[in-house]
């Protein structure tokens, strides 16, 4: 009953949506809590039953939110035995706090299929990227696992999987491949409801529904069971899982006969005769298919078996799927399980030959080399000349067994060299780059550009977004590929023809146009003029214009969104001066379809809105200017490095690589160990993100300090001194007599923003109540722009921190006024302009950062808090400052209390061993009292502990060194949890 294709409905989606769109058909119960890359799933189908829209059946869905995955997973577990058909979507440790409810599902065999946007689980450090980890830990809990490649896939194993699970009564995890796949927008063939409802048989419900907990027909089930019967009862499901994989391959097949796509178990592409194959599962096994082609056009025999379903493992299946002629295989692993004689998949493949290869019905002609290697850990790249350089090895007469691909690694050497110029790309299709500050607009112009091409062309499309994980300010980068034949290439755009930078300042920062092809469309936003631009680039970028002939045009997109009344949202214009010059669509044409979707997007907000963005079209067109540039006479230069000179050498040697974008090129030995990094080193990266910061008026200034307290990012600070520590300083270095309290005479006062961290977000003028009296809307602080007085300002801020704070004896940090004064032991971090939680970080850090532990939850603090490549946890002058730890999402209230009762333990310990020592009775009174409630106390206390640590050094008693090791516990420390949304 295979329908017709004209039937199904063409959309532009991503893997979270076309996943989402089946579970929501086919569930009665959804229960959810967000986690990246998973979260779109969860709330589009919230969203979808908040507008009315039913599942197959005709209902609508019911959605819950809990309070955590676990929670979620024991929803999820109710409902199932209630009799719902249920589902859930999560990801990395959130799977993990599902284990516990899913062995049980699993064991009362109960249909269900939770979605997985497969997530590094953290280790040594968080990762909201893509792996297997996650996926491979839930091996053990008896869920079958059924793996997407694409967003294709995606939707069409999501229906597979419900239908097998009711089927089969084995529960399912469908599982594609974080970001890479949960989010790559791609031009698919959707499912009517009549394909769907046509997979699932109405007998599977009615059989689910008889198997509920109800009181009309009353059961026990989760007993608790004692040895004589627990080891045969856990055997009991066997036939279950014997039966599940032909199951399986049952629904492959009516799917097949249904939608006409055609789906196995194990999928072969390549050489029938191949003597060399690659074993892998998700999107990078799209990847390694484009090698595989293009070496067997080149006469190789190769091939690559794709695994669909992981679990249960059908050796059977996978046997039969190989070619005979096979004589050695590389597994492909993307996890890392530390201490095991190898990956999970390259033990099953391995564990598989090694069982069968010795019976009778054995068909391959010899018995092949199996080695294993891992690939891709949080969304590596791994791309078709990765694909050829394990396939290469596989020629060696003892190939490398255990090795890893896409990184050097110098420590252990387990990395196989690979030739990045390999490429399988068609050169007809066309491969865009797009660098954005993050909450531009970029992103989303890329997303509706997809959407025209993919839903008004009869080209396929593509769009993957690769986004820093600090928030926003940061850069987003979108590759873009559009083409009139399919597109598989599931690795980053390397090699572009068309470039477009959205913010002038990064030319400064990243060599972004060595990625560009000969010949290639280069679009800059920049505020520069175009007589002026060429000047202003930097030399590399010049040099790489010239050298390539790249195609420049020119827009100051900021300037045309502030004529049109569009505030600093620049996607309508920057999408605009691409369809514009791409070359994608005629012109016209282009613009004809961005106005159909400014119609769709605003039709329902009225005609006002639609013809204001009508004229922003209209304006960027006549503002948008091509450049011409000499061909000879460039200046040959780099960049400047990201980093100061002055900055410490782990510093500029490995944060500075990553800041330059470029941390792919670490080896393993740069790396700590145990993913521990020094604090204090946000302030050697300057950002240089904000066109417009604020300049101050000490003629205007009240001194108030609402400025200093409100400023999200730490740029503003204050400081009141003696006239001599302001000798030396630059021509423009602003200050003035200090206001308020009986200062010292003669006591002067300055406020100085850092140019290069601040952010633009306006706060601080916002919130400054002092008003010039002599200019109508002119206050203490203005914002002006930034690149003119960027240079002066830089130098003003360097003298700045060579000045003496404040004495914190003296200040009374009750008030705004006076807390201006204090320090700030977190500062320049990656939080979005404007945020409205760091500035109550930042004041705890001023009152007590010299003493603070950070029990820190999973969440927007952890990213801003403690994300590389630089943090802004600091440290004063003295080497003290906030100790920072992050351990999850839902435990930093039981995380900080650990810290508290150690931290009291220790203190008990060192006050019983000092009465014990036999040191100065006067330094044990002093220290034992010592009420520690003041500034003063405490300085007191540091003190007496560095005389104390002293007088022990000269005592050889055990009971003296274990009071050494405690000593510090005497000052007493301030423990602070600080949950994943911010609140303390």
């Amino acid at each position: 009953m295979k329908t017709d294709k004209k039937m199904a409905p063409v959309l532009s989606v991503d893997g979270n949506e076309a996943a989402a769109r089946v579970a929501h058909k086919l569930s009665e119960v959804v229960a959810i809590y967000p986690i990246t890359p998973a979260s779109s799933m969860g709330e589009l189908a919230d969203q979808w039953s908040a507008a009315g829209e039913k599942n197959i059946w005709g209902e609508v869905p019911g959605i819950v939110e809990l309070q955590s995955e676990g929670g979620a997973a024991g929803a999820v577990h109710g409902a199932l035995q209630s009799g719902a058909l249920t589902t859930t979507f999560t990801a990395s440790q959130g799977l993990l706090l599902m284990l516990p409810n899913m062995f049980k599902i699993a064991g009362e065999l109960t249909p269900t299929v939770f979605h997985i946007a497969a997530r590094s689980v953290a280790t040594h450090a968080l990762s909201i990227f893509g792996d297997h980890s996650d996926i491979m830990a839930a091996r053990a809990t008896g869920f079958a696992m059924l793996g997407s490649n694409s967003v294709q896939e995606a939707q069409d194993m999501a229906l597979v999987a419900h239908a097998a699970t009711l089927a089969s009564r084995v529960p399912f995890l469908h599982f594609f491949d974080g970001f890479r796949t949960s989010h790559e927008i791609q031009k698919i063939l959707g499912l009517t409801d009549s394909q769907i409802s046509a997979m699932i048989d109405p007998a599977w419900i009615a059989a689910h529904r008889k198997r509920r907990l109800t009181p009309d027909s009353p059961f026990i089930r989760g007993t608790a069971q004692n040895p004589d019967v627990f080891f045969q009862a856990r055997e009991a499901c066997n036939p279950y899982y014997l039966a599940c994989p032909a199951i399986v391959e049952d629904m492959m097949d009516k799917f097949y006969e249904i939608v006409g796509r055609r789906y196995n178990l194990f999928e072969y592409l390549g050489d029938p005769e191949a003597d060399r194959v690659m074993v892998m599962m998700g999107s990078g096994a799209e990847a390694a298919g484009e090698a595989v082609k293009a070496l067997n056009a080149q006469g190789e025999k190769v091939g690559l078996l794709k695994v669909r379903l992981y679990r249960p493992f059908s050796a059977k299946h996978f046997l039969n799927a190989l070619p005979a002629t096979v004589k050695a295989i590389a597994v492909m692993d993307r996890t890392k399980e530390p201490g095991a004689q190898g990956e999970p998949l390259y033990t099953d493949i391995a564990t598989t030959i090694l069982e069968y290869a010795s019976r009778e019905d054995w068909h391959l002609a010899g018995i092949p080399k199996v080695v294993g290697g891992r690939y891709g850990l949080s969304s590596k790249a791994f791309t078709p000349a990765m694909a050829k350089a394990i396939l290469d090895e596989l020629k060696a007469p003892q190939p490398r067994n255990h090795f890893t691909i896409g990184i050097k690694d110098d420590v252990t050497h387990t990395s196989l060299a690979y030739d990045p110029s390999f490429s399988t790309e068609n050169p007809e299709t066309f491969r865009g780059l797009f660098y954005g500050l993050g909450s531009d607009g970029t992103v989303s112009a890329n997303k509706n550009a997809i959407k025209i091409i993919g839903q008004e062309t009869d080209q396929y499309a593509q769009g993957y977004f690769v986004y820093d994980s600090k928030k926003a300010g940061s850069v987003t980068v979108s590759h873009l590929r559009f083409g009139k034949d399919p597109i598989t290439a599931t690795y980053l755009v390397e090699k572009a023809n068309f470039i477009a930078v959205h913010h002038h300042n990064f030319l400064e920062k990243f060599d972004l146009l060595e990625n560009a092809d000969p010949g290639a469309v280069f679009l800059l936003n920049s505020p520069v003029g175009a007589k002026d631009i060429w000047q202003q680039l930097p030399a590399p970028a010049r040099r790489q214009i010239v050298a390539k002939k790249l195609k420049f045009y020119l827009i100051d997109a900021y300037e045309v969104a502030k004529q049109e009344g569009m505030g600093r949202r620049i996607n309508t214009i920057m999408q605009t001066c691409f369809f514009a010059i791409s070359g994608i669509l005629p012109r016209e044409e282009a613009i004809r379809h961005i106005k159909n979707a400014i119609k769709k997007t605003y039709g329902k907000k009225g005609e006002e809105l639609i013809k204001k963005n009508f004229a922003v079209v209209d304006a960027t067109l006549s503002h948008l200017k091509e450049v011409d540039y000499p061909l000879d006479g460039t200046n040959i230069g780099e960049l400047p490095n990201p980093i100061s000179p002055a900055a410490p050498e782990f510093v500029k040697d490995i944060l500075g690589t990553i800041i330059a974008g470029k941390g792919d090129e670490l080896p393993v030995s740069a790396m700590p160990v145990d993913g521990t990094f020094p604090s204090g080193t946000a302030c050697w990266e300057k950002r240089n993100i904000a066109q417009d910061i604020p300049e101050w008026d000490p003629d205007v200034c009240i001194q108030c300090g609402k400025c200093v307290l409100v400023c999200p990012h730490g740029v503003i600070r204050a400081t009141a001194t003696e006239p001599a520590h302001f000798e030396g300083a630059p021509e423009s270095f602003k200050y003035t007599k200090v206001r308020g309290r009986d200062w010292p005479e003669g006591t002067q006062y300055t406020l100085q923003i850092a140019p290069e961290d601040c952010t633009g977000c306006t706060l601080c003028v916002e919130v400054c109540p002092a008003k010039d009296k002599k200019e109508v809307g002119r206050k203490a602080l203005n914002m002006v722009p930034q690149a003119p007085i960027r240079e002066r300002e830089k130098q003003n801020w360097e003298f700045f921190n060579q000045m003496p704070l404040s004495d914190r004896g003296l200040v009374n940090g009750s008030t705004a006024r006076e807390v201006q004064f204090l320090e700030p032991l977190f500062e320049f971090s990656g939080a979005c302009a404007g945020c409205g939680e760091t500035p109550y970080i930042k004041l705890a850090t001023q009152l007590f950062g010299d003493r603070m532990i950070v029990a820190n939850a999973t969440g927007c603090s952890s990213i801003y808090g403690g994300n590389l490549p630089t943090t802004p946890w600091t440290h004063n002058k003295e080497g003290r400052g906030p100790a920072w730890a992050n351990s999850l999402f839902e435990d930093n209230a039981e995380f900080g209390l650990g810290f508290r009762m150690t931290l009291d333990q220790h203190e008990k310990q060192a006050r019983n061993l000092l009465k014990r020592v036999g040191l100065d009775k006067g330094l044990v009174k002093a220290l034992l009292d010592n009420p520690q409630k003041s500034e003063e106390d405490l300085n007191a206390q540091r003190e007496r502990v560095e005389e104390l640590k002293k007088a022990l050094k000269s005592v050889k008693t055990a009971e003296a060194k274990d009071l050494l090791s405690l000593a510090d516990n005497l000052v007493r420390k301030s423990v602070w949890i600080i949950g994943g949304d911010g609140w303390a």
